[in-house]
């Protein structure tokens, strides 16, 4: 999928060559919808000219907020140097050498990223809450859950009501069961009976 990369747009050309069109001349006793199409030819020409696409990548193509251009080249050489290394090219301690290098320059890397966001937290909150989201992988919500009408409730303040129901489990007091439990010795025959409950009590 290749969408428009408004990076790379020259916006002060495009809005040049937008005032260059005659729109007077161009819009003369012509309807709203007439000119409203007139002008978005007129725009997308200038769309297709001056902004140029990209391949739209996913959430898993996305450089990490930690990953800056420095890094990102040594990771690059990294891997060049592993296939050098495969390859018989280069040894293997110059290889390790460099894998450790960027091993600590990425601990590093997190480890001050998460400094910076503890840091400013108070005041860069929107940054904080969207590190903390991509790190969840399962957004939590409440399924549907039933009431004791037996209907399902799709609404959180519903979903509320119905899950206070569970707090009399918690709060209530409940009522106590004695058991009666007979003299394990019988003082009449003088020898030991199994203790007996009584059913009523139970």
């Amino acid at each position: 999928v290749r969408t428009l990369n408004f990076r790379k747009a020259n916006f002060q050309f495009f809005k040049e060559l937008l005032n260059r069109t005659p729109w007077e001349m161009a819009l003369i006793d012509k309807g709203a919808e007439q000119c409203w199409r007139i002008f978005k030819e007129a725009f997308h020409r200038a769309q297709e000219l001056l902004i140029p696409k990209c391949k739209k990548s996913g959430k898993e193509g996305k450089r990490p907020a930690w990953l800056n251009q420095d890094l990102l080249a040594k990771l690059k050489g990294k891997i060049e140097l592993h296939r050098q290394w495969k390859q018989g090219q280069v040894s293997w301690e110059e290889y390790r050498d460099v894998a450790w290098v960027c091993r600590d320059e990425v601990k590093k890397a997190k480890a001050q990223l998460k400094l910076n966001l503890a840091r400013d937290a108070m005041k860069n909150k929107e940054g904080f809450y969207r590190y903390v989201n991509q790190k969840r992988k399962v957004k939590e919500c409440v399924p549907y859950l039933m009431s004791n009408s037996g209907e399902l409730v799709p609404t959180d303040k519903e979903k509320a009501e119905v899950l206070n129901l569970f707090a009399s489990v918690f709060t209530g007091n409940l009522s106590p069961h004695s058991s009666q439990v007979d003299d394990p010795q019988d003082k009449n025959q003088g020898e030991k009976v199994p203790p007996t409950i009584s059913e009523d009590k139970v």
